[in-house]
């Protein structure tokens, strides 16, 4: 017998806050973690091993970090190796940049 498949995840936690912040850039580490439904410590971690790796840009405001993806920087996924996160995230940062411009 076949058990269906309910639930499955196309990226890693790690692609998925990298998404999230593209999304909406210059986001903080809260507003990530209250979206995605997750501890602000685990996104913590997980955007300090982005910082690390350099695909993130941390912009401090006073007592808040707030966060950008690096579009410059390569893909760290072997799938889409070779490719810059400008050419798999290029339009969905886009897409949230076009959202904020249109936010009172």
């Amino acid at each position: 017998m076949t058990v269906p498949i309910t639930q499955w995840f196309l990226f890693s936690s790690h692609d998925s806050v990298l998404f999230r912040i593209a999304a909406n850039p210059g986001c903080t580490i809260e507003e990530v973690a209250e979206a995605m439904a997750l501890t602000r410590h685990a996104v913590s971690r997980t955007m300090a091993d982005l910082s690390r790796a350099g695909v993130l840009f941390v912009r401090e405001n006073g007592s808040q970090a707030r966060y950008t993806v690096n579009l410059d920087s390569a893909f760290l996924h072997p799938a889409v190796k070779g490719y810059t996160l400008g050419d798999v995230l290029g339009n969905l940062v886009e897409q949230g940049r076009l959202l904020m411009a249109s936010v009172p």
